[in-house]
């Protein structure tokens, strides 16, 4: 999971990218019986996704980002990610973000249950941008990891803990 994280962080250090991904990473704490979700994606990507849907410039990581960037930022995000624990829709609730190099990097937390046997997750975020854009979704549920691919002909997938 480490190893992902790096590799983005170090190909995102190029200006222009010849990929479209994007990593979620979903942690479970057991004691506070929360998700911790962190989003990597590229800013120009994420800008460029914003402007199209809402019709308005996007300056996310530069200078002249405003409040209301933030507030479309979060806006669509919230809206491209969704994710059903037990069978049972949550909520998820924006804390935070944090600019590096080319990449927004966006903290979510949402309630859960004791025990999670099961995460649906629909992960639409830039596919409306790129027809190969890849979400990929690694998930840490009490020291068991999953990971999923998620893309344009399959935005959406189940992970299961016994």
């Amino acid at each position: 999971m480490l190893f992902l994280g790096l590799l983005f962080v170090v190909l995102a250090s190029f200006a222009s990218h010849a990929f479209y991904v994007s990593i979620y990473q979903i942690r479970y704490e057991s004691k506070q019986h929360a998700l911790h979700i962190t989003s990597r994606i590229f800013a120009d990507d994420l800008n460029d996704a914003i402007q199209k849907k809402y019709m308005r410039k996007c300056s996310l990581g530069e200078k002249s980002e405003s409040a209301e960037d933030i507030a479309m930022m979060k806006q669509y995000l919230l809206a491209h990610f969704s994710i059903k624990i037990n069978g049972k829709p949550q909520a998820m609730q924006y804390i935070n973000r944090d600019i590096e190099n080319n990449v927004v990097i966006c903290y979510f937390t949402a309630k859960a249950p004791t025990k999670i046997k099961t995460l649906e997750i629909r992960n639409t975020t830039l596919l409306e941008m790129f027809d190969d854009q890849q979400n990929i979704i690694q998930a840490d549920v009490s020291g068991k990891k999953q990971n999923l691919l998620l893309t344009v002909d399959q935005p959406s997938g189940v992970l299961k803990w016994q």
